[in-house]
């Protein structure tokens, strides 16, 4: 493929690699929300998403407008994954929208959401995500899903549709057929997918070249496999997950990846990769530059 046009927008070479170092499910609890007002402070985060349907949002939409160095989207929220901690849509109490389990929460699955749930019910929760961030007085940066849910042939056209509606970058990949393919998709969906993204290019919309994060179930050592993932990215815009927590009570009773997501925090609270990230040739890019980008 062409180099991604953003790298020569933003001023950049075709060799250069950018990276938006972001964290997930800011909002999802107490710990989440502690552990980002801490990285925002330290300085090597570069952008997050908050969780709207969940019960810590309107802390963190708090700690946002109090910020403005806050770069922070809505992390697309439609399924719910643990069993003893649940949220429900913000826009729906109906079942026949799909969007409910037995109990009335989201799904956990996102297999349960892409066969249950009605587009057009989707396309109301997604707005409705969006709207109620906006109305907590948060300056959203981007969108992006919550476990690549939307990421579905029956949804991504609402996600498209929500990022278009609000002038904000959505995360979206752009590869070729072949690229596609490797990630499961059959012929004609690879085919539609670079339709689709060809289009959004040519529109001026920023789209990314790589997506990858710091796995969950890996809690050891966290630093070196941070520092082993960040020193293998190639050229090009990626976005870099990661799933910072302090370490809680809370969090210990939510989730049984505890430790990788303190790990997560520690780390980018540390000098260590503060000078690994100065020493690496990474070039730290956030959401906040490419919504600059945006069409008008």
């Amino acid at each position: 493929m062409e180099p991604n046009p953003v790298l020569k927008k933003l001023g950049f070479s075709p060799q250069d690699r950018l990276v938006i170092i972001h964290t997930d499910d800011i909002g999802m609890c107490q710990a989440s929300v502690d552990a980002y007002r801490d990285l925002l402070d330290f300085g090597l985060i570069s952008s997050a998403a908050t969780m709207v349907p969940c019960s810590w949002f309107p802390s963190a939409a708090d700690l946002c407008r109090g910020n403005p160095r806050a770069d922070m989207g809505v992390h697309l929220t439609l399924n719910c994954e643990w069993r003893s901690y649940r949220w429900r849509p913000v826009s729906t109490a109906d079942p026949a929208s799909g969007l409910l389990d037995e109990l009335g929460y989201l799904p956990m699955t996102r297999e349960a959401v892409h066969e249950h749930a009605q587009p057009e019910a989707v396309l109301a929760e997604l707005r409705l995500q969006v709207r109620l961030a906006q109305q907590a007085g948060i300056d959203l940066t981007h969108v992006d899903t919550h476990m690549g849910t939307v990421a579905h042939p029956k949804f991504v056209a609402s996600y498209i549709q929500v990022a278009l509606e609000n002038k904000l970058p959505a995360m979206i990949l752009r590869l070729d057929e072949q690229g596609y393919r490797r990630l499961g998709m059959d012929a004609s969906g690879a085919a539609m997918a670079v339709s689709v993204v060809q289009q959004l290019e040519a529109m001026g919309m920023p789209l990314l070249d790589h997506i990858i994060g710091l796995p969950l179930d890996q809690p050891l050592n966290r630093m070196a496999l941070a520092k082993q993932v960040l020193s293998g990215l190639e050229p090009g815009v990626t976005h870099f997950i990661i799933h910072p927590s302090k370490d809680t009570t809370e969090l210990r009773a939510i989730t049984p990846d505890w430790q990788s997501r303190y790990g997560d925090y520690s780390v980018f609270t540390s000098e260590e990769m503060r000078r690994f990230i100065q020493q690496s040739g990474l070039q730290v890019i956030g959401y906040r530059q490419l919504k600059t980008l945006m069409p008008s």
